[in-house]
Protein backbone atom coordinates (compact mmCIF):
# COMPACT_ATOMS: atom_id res chain seq x y z
CA UNK A 1 0.00 0.00 0.00
CA UNK A 2 1.40 3.31 -1.01
CA UNK A 3 1.78 6.60 1.80
CA UNK A 4 -1.51 8.29 -0.18
CA UNK A 5 -3.36 4.89 0.25
CA UNK A 6 -2.20 4.81 3.62
CA UNK A 7 -3.19 8.40 4.29
CA UNK A 8 -6.41 8.22 2.92
CA UNK A 9 -7.19 4.92 5.10
CA UNK A 10 -5.95 6.95 8.36
CA UNK A 11 -8.27 9.97 7.49
CA UNK A 12 -11.41 7.77 6.41
CA UNK A 13 -10.71 5.92 9.82
CA UNK A 14 -10.23 8.66 12.08
CA UNK A 15 -13.66 10.27 10.21
CA UNK A 16 -15.51 7.29 11.15
CA UNK A 17 -14.53 7.28 14.49
CA UNK A 18 -15.24 10.49 15.15
CA UNK A 19 -18.53 10.03 14.40
CA UNK A 20 -19.13 6.40 16.17
CA UNK A 21 -17.86 8.17 19.26
CA UNK A 22 -20.54 10.93 18.69
CA UNK A 23 -23.37 8.98 18.31
CA UNK A 24 -21.98 6.96 21.30
CA UNK A 25 -21.87 10.12 23.32
CA UNK A 26 -25.64 11.60 22.06
CA UNK A 27 -26.15 7.31 22.95
CA UNK A 28 -24.94 8.25 26.92
CA UNK A 29 -26.26 11.78 26.71
CA UNK A 30 -29.67 10.38 26.64
CA UNK A 31 -29.04 7.59 29.25
CA UNK A 32 -27.75 10.12 31.79
CA UNK A 33 -30.97 11.34 32.28
CA UNK A 34 -32.27 8.29 33.72
CA UNK A 35 -29.30 6.38 35.49
CA UNK A 36 -26.67 7.77 37.82
CA UNK A 37 -23.38 8.61 35.63
CA UNK A 38 -21.49 5.50 37.65
CA UNK A 39 -24.08 3.16 35.98
CA UNK A 40 -24.28 4.63 32.99
CA UNK A 41 -20.25 4.18 32.50
CA UNK A 42 -20.82 0.43 33.33
CA UNK A 43 -23.04 -0.27 30.94
CA UNK A 44 -20.79 1.63 28.11
CA UNK A 45 -18.02 -0.58 29.20
CA UNK A 46 -20.15 -4.08 29.59
CA UNK A 47 -21.81 -3.15 25.98
CA UNK A 48 -18.82 -2.86 24.40
CA UNK A 49 -16.61 -5.78 25.97
CA UNK A 50 -17.98 -8.51 24.41
CA UNK A 51 -17.39 -7.07 20.89
CA UNK A 52 -14.01 -5.84 21.59
CA UNK A 53 -12.67 -9.03 23.76
CA UNK A 54 -14.20 -10.98 20.52
CA UNK A 55 -11.95 -9.00 18.00
CA UNK A 56 -8.91 -9.23 20.37
CA UNK A 57 -9.18 -12.93 20.60
CA UNK A 58 -9.37 -13.90 17.22
CA UNK A 59 -6.71 -11.52 16.28
CA UNK A 60 -4.24 -11.84 19.34
CA UNK A 61 -5.48 -14.45 20.95
CA UNK A 62 -5.89 -15.05 24.89
CA UNK A 63 -2.23 -15.44 25.65
CA UNK A 64 -1.55 -11.97 24.97
CA UNK A 65 -3.95 -10.41 26.88
CA UNK A 66 -2.64 -11.67 29.96
CA UNK A 67 1.11 -10.84 29.61
CA UNK A 68 0.45 -7.34 30.49
CA UNK A 69 1.77 -4.41 32.81
CA UNK A 70 -0.78 -5.18 35.12
CA UNK A 71 -0.09 -1.98 37.38
CA UNK A 72 -0.57 0.65 34.39
CA UNK A 73 -3.36 -1.15 33.42
CA UNK A 74 -5.55 -1.05 36.69
CA UNK A 75 -4.30 3.07 36.63
CA UNK A 76 -5.77 3.09 33.25
CA UNK A 77 -9.07 1.37 34.65
CA UNK A 78 -9.40 3.89 37.49
CA UNK A 79 -8.69 6.74 34.92
CA UNK A 80 -10.93 5.28 32.82
CA UNK A 81 -14.07 5.30 35.16
CA UNK A 82 -13.30 8.14 36.64
CA UNK A 83 -13.50 10.08 32.64
CA UNK A 84 -16.74 8.07 31.76
CA UNK A 85 -18.86 9.34 35.02
CA UNK A 86 -17.42 12.31 35.02
CA UNK A 87 -18.55 12.97 31.39
CA UNK A 88 -21.58 10.96 31.88
CA UNK A 89 -22.78 13.52 34.85
CA UNK A 90 -21.79 16.77 32.70
CA UNK A 91 -23.88 15.60 29.95
CA UNK A 92 -27.17 15.29 32.24
CA UNK A 93 -26.97 19.13 31.72
CA UNK A 94 -24.09 20.43 29.56
CA UNK A 95 -25.19 20.12 25.23
CA UNK A 96 -22.82 18.11 23.49
CA UNK A 97 -20.69 20.76 21.74
CA UNK A 98 -20.51 22.61 25.29
CA UNK A 99 -19.12 19.33 26.87
CA UNK A 100 -16.98 18.74 23.23
CA UNK A 101 -15.50 22.63 23.21
CA UNK A 102 -14.09 21.99 27.12
CA UNK A 103 -13.04 18.90 26.58
CA UNK A 104 -10.70 19.70 23.47
CA UNK A 105 -8.21 21.01 26.03
CA UNK A 106 -7.34 17.42 26.37
CA UNK A 107 -4.29 17.23 23.63
CA UNK A 108 -3.09 20.51 25.37
CA UNK A 109 -2.78 18.77 28.57
CA UNK A 110 -1.29 15.79 27.06
CA UNK A 111 1.22 18.03 25.74
CA UNK A 112 2.01 19.68 28.83
CA UNK A 113 2.21 16.19 31.30
CA UNK A 114 4.35 14.60 28.74
CA UNK A 115 6.79 16.87 30.59
CA UNK A 116 6.64 15.70 34.50
CA UNK A 117 5.59 12.43 33.39
CA UNK A 118 7.78 11.62 30.03
CA UNK A 119 10.30 13.75 30.26
CA UNK A 120 9.94 15.09 26.88
CA UNK A 121 10.97 19.16 26.12
CA UNK A 122 8.21 21.45 25.45
CA UNK A 123 9.62 24.39 23.59
CA UNK A 124 8.31 28.43 24.46
CA UNK A 125 6.06 28.47 21.37
CA UNK A 126 4.11 25.19 22.72
CA UNK A 127 3.73 26.40 26.08
CA UNK A 128 2.39 29.68 24.75
CA UNK A 129 -0.30 27.36 22.97
CA UNK A 130 -1.52 25.49 25.94
CA UNK A 131 -2.07 28.73 28.12
CA UNK A 132 -4.29 30.57 25.05
CA UNK A 133 -5.79 26.90 25.32
CA UNK A 134 -6.69 27.21 28.86
CA UNK A 135 -7.81 30.56 27.89
CA UNK A 136 -10.20 29.21 25.43
CA UNK A 137 -11.31 27.41 28.11
CA UNK A 138 -11.92 29.98 30.60
CA UNK A 139 -13.93 31.79 27.54
CA UNK A 140 -16.54 28.82 27.56
CA UNK A 141 -16.62 28.56 30.99
CA UNK A 142 -17.21 32.22 31.51
CA UNK A 143 -16.39 32.33 35.51
CA UNK A 144 -17.00 35.88 35.91
CA UNK A 145 -20.60 35.98 33.89
CA UNK A 146 -24.12 33.55 33.65
CA UNK A 147 -21.26 30.98 31.60
CA UNK A 148 -21.29 27.29 33.00
CA UNK A 149 -18.92 27.40 35.39
CA UNK A 150 -20.92 25.02 37.11
CA UNK A 151 -19.95 21.27 38.55
CA UNK A 152 -21.04 20.10 35.08
CA UNK A 153 -18.54 22.35 33.27
CA UNK A 154 -15.90 21.33 36.01
CA UNK A 155 -16.56 17.82 35.32
CA UNK A 156 -15.63 17.99 31.77
CA UNK A 157 -12.41 19.25 32.81
CA UNK A 158 -12.00 16.19 35.64
CA UNK A 159 -12.75 13.92 32.53
CA UNK A 160 -10.22 16.00 29.97
CA UNK A 161 -7.47 16.02 32.69
CA UNK A 162 -8.00 11.51 33.36
CA UNK A 163 -8.09 11.71 29.16
CA UNK A 164 -4.90 13.16 29.61
CA UNK A 165 -3.26 11.29 31.94
CA UNK A 166 -4.43 7.92 30.98
CA UNK A 167 -3.06 9.01 27.04
CA UNK A 168 -0.06 8.99 28.78
CA UNK A 169 -0.20 5.61 30.16
CA UNK A 170 -1.01 4.47 26.15
CA UNK A 171 2.43 5.62 25.27
CA UNK A 172 4.18 3.95 28.13
CA UNK A 173 1.86 0.30 27.80
CA UNK A 174 2.46 0.29 24.41
CA UNK A 175 6.19 -0.01 24.60
CA UNK A 176 5.67 -3.61 25.50
CA UNK A 177 1.68 -4.57 25.47
CA UNK A 178 -0.17 -5.00 22.59
CA UNK A 179 -3.45 -2.30 21.22
CA UNK A 180 -5.96 -5.35 21.93
CA UNK A 181 -5.30 -5.82 25.54
CA UNK A 182 -5.45 -2.59 26.27
CA UNK A 183 -8.75 -2.09 24.74
CA UNK A 184 -10.08 -5.31 26.76
CA UNK A 185 -9.14 -4.39 30.22
CA UNK A 186 -9.89 -0.66 29.89
CA UNK A 187 -13.45 -1.81 28.75
CA UNK A 188 -13.22 -4.37 31.80
CA UNK A 189 -12.29 -2.54 34.35
CA UNK A 190 -14.65 0.17 33.42
CA UNK A 191 -17.48 -2.23 33.46
CA UNK A 192 -16.14 -3.67 36.64
CA UNK A 193 -15.22 -0.52 38.86
CA UNK A 194 -18.31 1.68 37.78
CA UNK A 195 -20.39 -1.21 38.35
CA UNK A 196 -19.15 -2.19 41.74
CA UNK A 197 -19.53 1.67 42.60
CA UNK A 198 -22.78 2.08 40.81
CA UNK A 199 -24.44 -0.87 42.75
CA UNK A 200 -25.56 0.95 45.78
CA UNK A 201 -27.64 3.43 43.90
CA UNK A 202 -28.57 0.81 40.81
CA UNK A 203 -31.46 1.93 38.47
CA UNK A 204 -33.36 -1.50 37.11
CA UNK A 205 -32.55 -1.14 33.16
CA UNK A 206 -36.10 0.32 31.48
CA UNK A 207 -36.40 -2.47 28.25
CA UNK A 208 -36.84 0.90 26.27
CA UNK A 209 -33.27 1.68 26.89
CA UNK A 210 -32.08 -1.61 25.51
CA UNK A 211 -31.46 -0.99 22.37
CA UNK A 212 -29.62 2.56 23.31
CA UNK A 213 -27.27 0.59 25.47
CA UNK A 214 -26.66 -1.75 22.50
CA UNK A 215 -25.80 1.27 20.24
CA UNK A 216 -23.74 2.83 22.75
CA UNK A 217 -21.48 -0.72 22.85
CA UNK A 218 -21.41 -0.81 19.29
CA UNK A 219 -20.48 2.83 18.42
CA UNK A 220 -18.21 2.35 21.12
CA UNK A 221 -16.66 -0.54 19.76
CA UNK A 222 -16.66 0.36 16.19
CA UNK A 223 -14.92 3.98 17.07
CA UNK A 224 -12.66 2.07 19.53
CA UNK A 225 -11.36 0.17 16.50
CA UNK A 226 -11.42 3.05 13.87
CA UNK A 227 -9.17 4.97 16.28
CA UNK A 228 -6.67 2.90 16.43
CA UNK A 229 -6.80 1.92 12.78
CA UNK A 230 -6.47 5.77 12.37
CA UNK A 231 -3.04 5.98 14.30
CA UNK A 232 -1.65 2.49 13.13
CA UNK A 233 -1.27 3.54 9.62
CA UNK A 234 -1.45 7.37 9.88
CA UNK A 235 0.81 9.89 10.69
CA UNK A 236 -0.50 11.66 13.86
CA UNK A 237 -0.20 15.26 12.82
CA UNK A 238 -2.52 14.53 9.75
CA UNK A 239 -5.49 12.63 11.68
CA UNK A 240 -5.40 14.03 14.66
CA UNK A 241 -7.69 17.31 13.67
CA UNK A 242 -9.68 15.86 12.51
CA UNK A 243 -11.12 15.09 16.06
CA UNK A 244 -12.40 18.56 16.26
CA UNK A 245 -14.87 17.91 14.08
CA UNK A 246 -16.52 16.36 16.56
CA UNK A 247 -17.44 19.98 17.37
CA UNK A 248 -19.98 19.90 14.06
CA UNK A 249 -21.50 16.55 15.13
CA UNK A 250 -22.35 18.03 18.59
CA UNK A 251 -23.67 20.83 16.85
CA UNK A 252 -25.76 18.56 14.91
CA UNK A 253 -26.87 15.98 17.43
CA UNK A 254 -28.00 18.85 20.08
CA UNK A 255 -30.15 20.72 17.36
CA UNK A 256 -31.71 17.04 15.71
CA UNK A 257 -32.65 15.51 19.13
CA UNK A 258 -32.17 18.17 21.80
CA UNK A 259 -33.02 21.50 20.03
CA UNK A 260 -30.41 23.17 21.44
CA UNK A 261 -27.55 25.41 19.73
CA UNK A 262 -24.29 26.61 21.24
CA UNK A 263 -24.17 30.26 21.52
CA UNK A 264 -21.53 32.77 20.07
CA UNK A 265 -19.68 32.79 23.36
CA UNK A 266 -18.93 29.02 23.31
CA UNK A 267 -18.21 29.07 19.43
CA UNK A 268 -15.38 31.86 20.63
CA UNK A 269 -13.80 29.59 23.10
CA UNK A 270 -14.15 26.35 21.12
CA UNK A 271 -12.18 28.41 18.16
CA UNK A 272 -9.52 29.44 20.14
CA UNK A 273 -9.21 26.11 21.45
CA UNK A 274 -9.04 24.36 18.46
CA UNK A 275 -6.78 27.16 16.82
CA UNK A 276 -4.48 26.30 19.68
CA UNK A 277 -4.51 22.85 19.42
CA UNK A 278 -4.30 22.96 15.69
CA UNK A 279 -0.53 25.08 16.34
CA UNK A 280 0.41 22.50 19.09
CA UNK A 281 0.18 19.80 16.49
CA UNK A 282 2.29 22.06 13.69
CA UNK A 283 4.84 22.15 15.90
CA UNK A 284 4.87 18.84 17.14
CA UNK A 285 5.27 18.13 13.47
CA UNK A 286 8.04 20.32 12.61
CA UNK A 287 9.87 19.08 15.95
CA UNK A 288 9.15 15.15 14.75
CA UNK A 289 10.75 16.53 11.20
CA UNK A 290 13.72 18.34 12.89
CA UNK A 291 14.46 14.93 14.94
CA UNK A 292 13.85 12.91 11.61
CA UNK A 293 14.90 14.51 8.49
Amino acid sequence: MTADAHSTRAVIAMIVAVAAFSLMDAGLKSLAGYYPPFQVAALRGAASLPLVLAWALATVGARSLLRVRWSLHLLRGVLGVAMMASFVYALRTLPLSTAYSIFFIAPLLITALSVPLLRERVGPRRWTAIGIGLAGVLVVLRPTGQGVLTLAGLAVLLAALAYAISAITVRLLARTDSTESMMVWAMTMIALGAGALALPDWVPIRAADGWIILAVGVAGALGQYAITEAFRVGKASLIAPIEYTALLWGVILDATLWGVLPDSVTWLGAGIIVASGLYLLRRERIHAEAEHP
